[in-house]
């Protein structure tokens, strides 16, 4: 099953909001539109026969029971080149799976909205979609901007409901990431060859002092790493270094993918507030963790694209 990707801006599905609007969709969470094919005239001494069963719609995807149409599916894949391309972005090398995953997670998004308590009235989708209006410079360049991205009144209205539940629902799981936690503060010497490393280590095994080391190396940052939280460094084994440390302690030269660290540890607590780079970064793990759980516990059926 594929997780959800948490791509700048947080979710793709707001990559239009850089043209004007939040993205969209054409089918309300929960419709599923069919097709009545009427039975052609008879002849009035021919008994009336039951009317044809309607043609189904073909779906790319339903999600705990609500379908995601192949008709809302290929407009959005429609709407996310033209975006990407706008902005001068390089498409996915598979956009289809892109788009697809990501109307996937907007209705399970929605879908716990709605579980919550959460609805869109039609005061507040009315006054939203006024200042869309006042925003795109009136009516008719509204007009204009919803005919050129294949919506009508009914669809964009039924689509911005939709992304409007999605960011409530968001912001919901974003409150619940602290805004303290257990972090240390570490300065580093970073080496990219290892006999150097080993050379440096000696030394400081030796009473060289750590700091003067370090700004040998880094005259700019002096090696200073700054406070951080556990999941906030690309490498776990520096970061499980850092905070398996006493104060003032010193670790053997660790090795990574980019280069070689050696570490002392200044301070650490318990409770420190975190810096808005780190609870970033915490705020898209929870909504990482919070879309896979939520993709765990729901029947998802995906369709062969074509």
């Amino acid at each position: 099953m594929k997780s959800f990707r948490v791509l700048p801006g947080i979710f793709i599905l707001f990559i239009l909001f850089i043209a004007l609007f939040a993205a969209c969709n054409e089918i309300q969470p929960g419709d599923t539109p069919t097709v009545t094919v009427l039975a052609s005239p008879l002849p009035t001494d021919t008994p009336t026969s039951l009317p044809p069963t309607p043609t189904p719609v073909p779906l790319a995807a339903t999600v705990n029971g609500v379908g995601i149409t192949m008709e809302e599916f290929e407009a959005e894949l429609d709407r996310y080149m033209s975006a990407v391309g706008d902005v001068g972005m390089q498409p996915d090398p598979n956009p289809a799976s892109i788009v697809l995953d990501e109307l996937i997670s907007q209705l399970l998004f929605t879908q716990a909205a709605a579980e919550n308590g959460y609805n869109v009235d039609d005061e507040f989708l009315q006054k939203r979609i006024g200042d869309l209006i006042t925003v795109a410079g009136g009516e008719l360049a509204f007009e204009n901007w919803l005919n050129d991205n294949g919506y009508t009144d009914q669809s964009f209205k039924q689509a911005l409901t939709r992304s409007i539940m999605v960011a409530w629902m968001r912001d919901q799981i974003l409150a619940e990431v602290p805004q303290k936690a257990e972090q240390v503060h570490v300065r580093q010497i970073f080496l990219l060859d290892r006999f150097q490393a080993d050379q440096v280590f000696t030394e400081l095994q030796s009473g060289k002092d750590f700091a003067t080391l370090a700004e040998s190396y880094d005259p700019v940052g002096k090696g200073d790493l700054g406070w951080f939280p556990r999941g906030f460094l690309p490498h776990p084994a520096v970061e499980e270094a850092a905070f398996n440390m006493a104060v003032g302690e010193i670790t053997p030269v660790i090795e990574t993918s980019v280069g070689y660290h050696i570490l002392q540890l200044l301070e650490k607590d318990p409770d420190y507030p975190l810096s808005p780079e780190a609870r970033l970064i915490w705020q898209e793990r929870a909504l990482q963790e919070w879309i896979d759980l939520r993709r765990e516990e729901s029947e998802i059926v995906i369709n062969t694209l074509q």
